[in-house]
């Protein structure tokens, strides 16, 4: 039997060859390479799919005429999805399989469940995964599902890598997750077999686990269908049946399959690695890739027994007890595509690329080194799929309704799939998740970017060889760059500018003092053969970022914030999103969608959020009223009835137009919905300054008395035609001008030259993040999120509950008034100078309350600034007083420090300096 130290050997005597090698399925019998034979550690799934396919014998049960639901596919996702919507209550719910439960990639997953991860939601998903498989199927069916609780055990090797598992320690004791930093010593005892020579120590989850896939799968197709539901093996789907409605919707029909038609009205995506093909049935969009994923098995080892699973993030490498021996893993720089994706593939698995494979295995030695004398008892080599950012793909399409995903786990679906199977069964059942998903939602992404080849895969490529890297605050993505550039790409390149990427957007992040950066074209890290960028800028800049401490541009970026503070700064902001909503039914979908009073004469600017039917906050925006015209114009189109112009951040348009238009659907309102983003551009003068500098550039009026704040005017700027707005993102004194595309640059130039006088400069977005965080405005999906209230996040002033016009969300918002806010989100500052970052424990008199969710610092006042959401661990409303009477602290990394807790802003609280009073 080889050993890991003969296979580095083999490795290392051969060239590489082409990282699109062995891409055809080989049969489980078949051996290939130094390994005897493909085998996984789950026995009777592998007999099982050995043989004949069955496929030919015809479905395992006959299909039924009509569904509620169809869920496709039966690996972790369709099991979890199918078992959830019968715990629900939801009747008629059938789940097909092409082949048998768990045959496309879940019956090879090694089925590791680690409970903390740098996000609140997943930690939560994983929460609900670990009481699923570990209590609640057990309790339901009296079968143990092969939850096996041997606690998690993360490496660190370098300073960085501690700091992050220190930051996990910290927002796990807001979830209630027992987690422990351990020195070096400590480690050893507890693992002796380890390595810990190179270590800086470790973080150990005592209730971390594994999961069988098989017995897993099986428990929770018995439950469904003890709760009503059908699974039906052996049954492919061959069309997606689709109907278009009297207001040329189109919705999900039905599913075509070799054996017969099912009628249905919703239909679940959970194809894993064939859902893209699935998605074309129905002419839906799903971004993502098929790549190999390999891991060894290796014979028996002596005192390995009922030791914890091990992540060794610096090393790329996992390490998973499987009784008396290891399974070893990772994710490798040049991972292995798999082009041709294909419908037979089942129960199979791919020869092992065994110089992909070696980084693995050099780095598993390491760690454990009576590896390198253990010999390799199996090799599991199959396809997982892989998503631009590395997280799953869930939700309504939106191009089709009734048409759900619930596939792209990045091989994570084992570990993840309780908490999205359900809350993919509240989103289909009640038209939203409980938690906030939008990370997740497919809706995140711009259309024109979900069916973008090279975007998709180079993403995808980065976000796999990324996996295992540290999780800094401020990084950016190297891949799938330049996608969308607005107006005055080029003009701020040439100044300095370091951009972020933003759902394909290239915005201002910051302005480098010392000449361009520019973004190059993906290199894939050198892989592939490709030559990786020599002295590249842009990649050094984005290295400074890759720290817990405030960066060397700190300073920079304060420059850039008080110069904002003290005159002015101008924002290019054109990557907003940009949409008219007009048509004899716009100001009842206005009244409608909107939480805030928007019908307001023309020329009025109203900041609102949009809500679910749970009271939660899909979006905050700003809609300003139009006049009626008959005549186009590049800042307007043609219309009757009544009009509006919504402005929103760009990272979230995407996912604005579709719940807009879902509304609209819903409501079938006789209105359009119009997306400007690409024809405009928008940048915002701020500061004490602006009124001046712009008093010069456009011909107008800027008095209070003239041009108040929340209006909105068609002016000339240097002869065009631009839309002012006085509005403020950062508490200052300022407008906004949308700008028709071709006239950006004229009028930015124009804009600058007046400014140069007053001492306007460029900034970035991460001044606004400082900015706007100093003066207490929300970010969405960040201080607010689909799960979050208005009257939570102490934004009730853009909720017309006075009014009686109905919006929706307003009864949930009005029960929730009435039985008492159960959490409130609250404003911290620190005299301590620590960067935070988001993630870190809140302490009320000595009890974890919650846990930040934005941090930043604010130069104006000089201290770091926080917020979060805070409960009282009694379960009662949380009241003012309550927030007023606590003895805060927020714990960074292991350490607390004394915090203030503020009902109002910290900086200007009166709201002056918007009104142009210094």
């Amino acid at each position: 039997m080889a050993s890991l130290s003969r296979a580095l050997r083999v490795a290392a005597a051969h060239p590489r060859q082409s990282p699109t090698r062995g891409m055809g399925p080989c049969n489980l019998s078949s051996a290939a390479g130094p390994t005897a034979e493909k085998s996984v550690p789950y026995q009777r799934t592998l007999k099982e799919g050995q043989g004949t396919s069955v496929v030919a014998q015809g479905p395992s049960r006959p299909l039924p005429s009509t569904a509620n639901v169809v869920v496709i596919g039966g690996g972790s996702l369709g099991c979890q999805t199918l078992y959830h919507l019968a715990k629900l209550g939801m009747s008629g719910a059938v789940l097909l399989e092409r082949e048998r439960l768990t045959s496309g990639t879940t019956w090879h997953t090694a089925g590791l469940l680690w409970q903390l991860r740098p996000s609140d939601v997943e930690v939560e998903l994983l929460a609900h995964t670990r009481r699923v498989v570990s209590r609640e199927l057990e309790e339901e069916t009296g079968l143990h599902t092969g939850w096996i609780q041997n606690g998690g055990l993360f490496i660190a090797s370098n300073r960085q890598r501690l700091d992050e598992y220190k930051r996990l320690m910290s927002l796990g004791k807001a979830y209630g997750v027992e987690s422990h930093v351990l020195s070096p010593a400590e480690t050893k005892t507890l693992y002796p077999l380890m390595n810990v020579d190179d270590l800086y120590g470790t973080l150990y989850v005592p209730h971390d686990g594994t999961m069988d896939p098989a017995g897993t799968c099986t428990t929770l197709a018995r439950a469904a269908s003890a709760r009503g539901a059908q699974v039906i093996e052996n049954c492919p789907v061959t069309g997606i049946r689709v109907w278009t409605d009297d207001f040329g919707v189109r919705r999900v029909a039905g599913v075509e399959t070799q054996h017969g038609s099912i009628q249905t009205p919703c239909v679940v995506n959970c194809a894993g690695v064939w859902a893209s093909a699935v998605g074309r049935m129905a002419g839906v969009k799903v971004p993502l890739v098929a790549m190999h994923h390999a891991y060894v098995v290796t014979e028996r080892i002596e005192g390995i027994q009922n030791m914890p699973n091990v992540r060794d993030h610096d090393a790329s490498v996992y390490l998973r007890l499987q009784g008396d021996a290891l399974s070893v893993g990772g994710y490798e720089a040049n991972p292995i595509f798999w082009e041709e994706v294909s419908d037979k593939f089942a129960f199979g698995l791919f020869d092992l690329d065994w110089e992909v494979f070696t980084q693995h295995i050099e780095g598993a030695i390491n760690r454990v080194p009576v590896l390198e004398k253990t010999g390799i008892k199996s090799t599991v080599c199959g396809p997982e799929s892989f998503t631009p950012d590395h997280k799953p793909l869930m939700g309504e399409a939106p191009e089709l309704r009734g048409f759900f995903l619930g596939c792209g786990f990045n091989s994570a679906g084992m570990m993840l799939g309780g908490g999205c199977g359900q809350e993919l069964a509240h989103w289909i059942i009640h038209g939203r998740p409980e938690k906030d998903m939008h990370g997740y939602d497919i809706r995140r992404f711009h259309h024109s970017l979900t069916d973008h080849p090279r975007w998709i895969r180079e993403r995808s490529h980065e976000s796999y060889a990324k996996n295992y890297s540290v999780v800094f605050p401020h990084d950016e993505p190297l891949a799938g760059r330049n996608m969308r550039r607005d107006p005055l790409h080029e003009e701020l390149l040439g100044q300095g500018c370091v951009f972020q990427e933003r759902h394909g957007w290239e915005r201002p992040g910051w302005f480098h003092p010392r000449g361009p950066a520019p973004v190059l074209e993906y290199d894939y890290y050198g892989a592939y053969g490709s030559r990786a960028h020599e002295d590249y800028a842009y990649r050094r800049l984005l290295a400074d970022e890759y720290t817990f401490a405030f960066p060397p541009h700190h300073d920079t970026i304060k420059k850039e914030c008080l110069a904002c503070r003290g005159a002015a700064a101008v924002f290019d902001m054109s990557y907003f999103g940009k949409f008219y909503l007009v048509g004899l039914d716009a100001r009842k979908a206005a009244d409608w969608l909107f939480s805030a009073d928007v019908s307001r004469p023309p020329g009025s600017t109203v900041y609102t959020c949009m809500l679910n039917h749970r009271g939660g906050t899909e979006s905050d925006l700003t809609v300003s009223r139009l006049a009626p015209s008959h005549q186009a114009s590049p800042l307007a189109p043609a219309f009757e009835g009544d009009g509006y112009y919504l402005a929103m951040g760009g990272a979230v348009a995407q996912h604005n137009w579709s719940h807009i238009t879902t509304v609209l659907q819903d409501q079938k309102s006789q209105c359009q919905l119009i997306d400007s983003s690409e024809d405009l551009g928008m940048i915002s003068i701020q500061g004490p300054a602006s009124r001046a500098i712009l008093q010069e550039v456009l011909d107008a009026d800027l008095s209070n008395e003239a041009f108040p704040f929340s209006t909105h005017k068609l002016l000339r700027a240097a002869g065009h035609l631009v839309r002012a707005m006085r509005l403020s993102f950062v508490g200052e004194l300022g407008w906004e001008l949308h700008i028709p595309k071709a006239s950006c640059v004229p009028v930015y130039r124009a804009v600058m030259a007046a400014g140069a006088k007053h001492g306007l400069i460029n900034a970035g977005y991460r001044a606004i993040d400082s900015l706007s965080i100093e003066k207490g405005y929300r970010h969405w999906h960040a201080d607010l999120r689909p799960d979050d209230s208005p009257l939570e996040a102490g934004l009730a002033f853009t909720c017309k509950l006075k009014s009686p016009v109905p919006f929706l969300g307003r009864e949930a918002l009005e029960q929730q008034r009435a039985a008492g806010l159960r959490r409130r989100l609250v404003c911290f500052t620190m005299e301590d100078k620590v960067p935070m970052f988001g993630l870190e424990a809140i302490w009320r008199n000595g009890q974890v309350v919650g846990h930040v969710r934005r941090a930043d610092f604010g130069f104006a006042i000089d201290k770091t600034i926080a917020y979060g959401y805070i409960h009282d661990p009694s379960g009662g409303p949380v009241s003012l007083d309550f927030v007023k009477s606590g003895d805060y602290a927020l714990e960074r990394m292991g350490v607390t420090y004394g915090a203030q807790a503020h009902l109002k802003s910290p900086f200007d609280p009166n709201n002056k300096r918007v009104k142009g009073i210094y």
